[in-house]
């Protein structure tokens, strides 16, 4: 069993560790198919063989071959450290910085077995979410950190880490880019070609920028887009016997049963990989499961008629459910759904992310590697009858939204039904959640901002849930807009509710969604209570790149902006090279995400607050930076929520000055002027 100290040594060479190839009974990653020509395949061992001496290319090279020809990329399996992968306390680590242990500790979590989707294959989520692409840059990453110092940089070219650069003690200690291939050449069949040959990577958002918490993250996201969806559809405050019906309870999806339970509803998700379900079951995220569809139906009629709260899960495809849903609508004329969405990893549809109802899971696994042309035209016939079923469904009273996931974008190219007349190139029959339930958050500036307490103590936890609550309940004594306070009340629930519903997976994270003055205001709370030891140690401030200012994304975070920017990118580069020039501790600028490779463009950060002044001027300024871009684009793109608040920030900040937009009063300029 490797040490912290071995870890952080370089690769091990001499001797080579022994080549234990994939280890049974933990998740896989799904075979790629890149299609490499010869030639190809010779570069992709070549750049492989780069990270190793000659006098063990020869041993090495053979067993690299195999894998790329079993599994399409090259891990390097041998290196797959022999140690308990998981958020060791930051004193553990063996580095001359705060900051470098810090990093340490979040790598390790993306990678911990109980948080990673595949750990073997460093995918922490969403299917393909890469930490590294292989288990060299692993080794030599942790070997660049222990050895950084306060005036050194560590640089990352898609996973690779490319060394240590000498800098200044203000400038970020890690650099992060994924994916950032040339537009023209940003399709799928170039990337599975160009991760296959080991030069870029799909980082998601938090696997390949080092700040995923688990499927917490995701939960509070669930929490507020539920409450708010039934609030705008239904009418109603309290969830009690309203059915939701969704899919995924693998990665970051896995936190749909908890946030069902949580907002007192009865949540049914269906799963294909059975031991991803039973992972959700065993962590207590999920109260039953069933692989009967008769039995499915029984429990949540059940549940309907008892106002039972309950989070069950379905083993088979969600297909499946949605037409069974259709055939007791049509048989008996009750519609037993609510509210429902999706949250398969769509955005990879032929590669693991969606599985076809035709098919077993098994056979789906083998005919995606065998003939990825067939699997592909049943992953779309699948998508066309799992729309058909959604749009019969949709005539009742029941509302369907699209979770981000690029299923309505797959649909939509697949043939199926979910064309809105006269709508622009983001809009569909069925809205986004940012454009009916979030949207209107965002505009706000409120966003999932997080955090993580790296001495790995619950307590340290349990003091920052304090000081949140804290923060936000004097915000709301000292007076808020109601719309304002009404999130503000959201999180205080939400924060007593993670904490009696034990939702730590991996390190002691918490997330919350926050505008600008309370995310201020929570970070330095919480350097204040590490500066006198309330804390034990450094906290990273972190948050999903979707937020309000770290993505342009246009079928997701920038899709309710509709002055013909949503497929620009400016923002989202803008507030990379923005917190870098803040006081970043790391910053990351990935291709990819959420909707898919090519699909959008995000940032990220990662600040570590150690109980010093200059990390809470730090935490002023790149935190100010991080929301107000986000709400200064939205409030030029002509949203009026976001025109108010820049206006308010303007009112309390002289250093804050932006030129408001001129709307077009009178619609006869724009006529007049077109006639011409």
């Amino acid at each position: 069993m490797s040490s912290l100290q071995a870890l952080c040594s370089g690769l091990p060479l001499r001797p080579l560790p022994e080549n234990r190839g994939r280890q049974a009974g933990v998740p896989h990653a799904p075979v790629r198919t890149p299609s490499l020509s010869l030639a190809e395949k010779q570069l992709a061992l070549r750049n492989a063989l780069r990270y190793f001496p000659a006098d063990v290319q020869e041993l090495l090279a053979p067993e690299f071959a195999q894998e790329l020809q079993l599994y399409g990329h090259i891990y390097m399996y041998r290196f797959c450290p022999n140690i308990e992968m998981r958020a060791y306390p930051v004193e553990q680590y063996p580095c001359q910085t705060k900051a470098a242990a810090a990093i340490m500790h979040m790598i390790m979590n993306n990678l911990d077995p109980a948080v990673a989707q595949f750990p073997q294959e460093l995918v922490t989520y969403g299917g393909n979410g890469q930490v590294f692409s292989n288990w060299a840059q692993f080794w030599l990453t942790m070997f660049y950190l222990s050895k950084m110092t306060e005036e050194q940089t560590l640089v990352m070219y898609s996973g690779h880490p490319l060394g240590l650069f000498p800098s200044s003690r203000s400038a970020p200690r890690l650099v992060i880019t994924n994916g950032m291939v040339i537009p023209n050449y940003s399709s799928r069949l170039e990337y599975e070609k160009l991760f296959a040959l080991g030069v870029t990577m799909y980082g998601q958002m938090t696997a390949g920028s080092y700040c995923y918490i688990g499927p917490q993250g995701i939960v509070h996201g669930t929490v507020l887009t539920v409450l708010n969806a039934a609030r705008r559809y239904l009418g109603i405050e309290d969830l009690a016997g309203k059915v939701f019906v969704t899919s995924g309870l693998g990665g970051m999806s896995g936190a749909q049963a908890k946030a069902a339970v949580i907002v007192g509803c009865i949540g049914v998700i269906a799963e294909v990989d059975k031991a991803a379900l039973e992972k959700r079951h065993k962590q207590g995220w999920l109260m039953e499961v069933t692989d009967s569809l008769d039995r499915c139906i029984q429990r949540l009629r059940e549940a309907r008629k008892r106002k039972e709260v309950l989070s069950l899960g379905y083993h088979g495809n969600v297909v499946a459910l949605w037409e069974r849903l259709v055939h007791e609508l049509d048989t008996t004329g009750e519609c037993l759904v609510d509210l429902g969405s999706d949250q398969t990893s769509c955005h990879n549809p032929f590669n693991g992310g969606y599985y076809p109802v035709q098919l077993s899971f098994t056979e789906a696994q083998s005919l995606m590697a065998s003939n990825p042309a067939v699997f592909k035209d049943l992953v779309q016939e699948s998508l066309r009858r799992q729309v058909s079923a959604i749009n019969r469904l949709a005539k009742e009273k029941f509302f369907f939204w699209d979770y981000g996931n690029a299923f309505l974008l797959e649909a939509q190219r697949a043939g199926a039904d979910v064309e809105k007349k006269g709508a622009g190139r983001t809009e569909f029959r069925y809205p986004s959640y940012v454009q009916h339930i979030m949207g209107d958050i965002f505009s706000q500036g409120f966003g999932p901002f997080r955090w993580v307490c790296t001495s790995g103590d619950p307590q340290d936890l349990a003091v920052t849930d304090e000081l949140a609550t804290s923060v936000l309940e004097e915000a709301i004594a000292n007076g808020v807009k109601a719309s304002v306070k009404l999130q503000y009340m959201d999180n205080i629930r939400w924060i007593r509710e993670a904490a009696r519903h034990q939702l730590v997976v991996g390190s002691q994270a918490r997330i919350l969604y926050s505008d600008q003055k309370g995310r201020v205001a929570i970070a330095v709370a919480i350097n204040q209570a590490i500066a006198c030891r309330r804390i034990k140690a450094p906290v990273v401030l972190s948050r999903d790149h979707h937020d309000v200012s770290g993505t342009d994304s246009p079928f997701r975070e920038t899709s309710n902006i509709y002055d013909g920017s949503a497929f620009c990118a400016d923002m989202a580069v803008q507030n990379f090279v923005g917190d870098a020039c803040r006081g970043a501790t790391w910053v990351a600028l990935h291709n990819g995400g959420g909707v898919g490779w090519g699909e959008v463009i995000n940032g990220g950060f990662g600040l570590v607050l150690d109980g010093t002044p200059e990390a809470e001027q730090r935490a002023r300024l790149m935190l100010s930076w991080d929301v107000s871009n986000g709400v200064a684009r939205r409030c030029w793109s002509g949203n009026q929520k976001a025109y108010e608040i820049i206006c308010q920030t303007m009112q309390e900040n002289s250093s804050l000055v932006v030129t408001l937009p001129h709307e077009v009063e009178d619609e006869r300029v724009l006529q007049q002027a077109l006639q011409l």
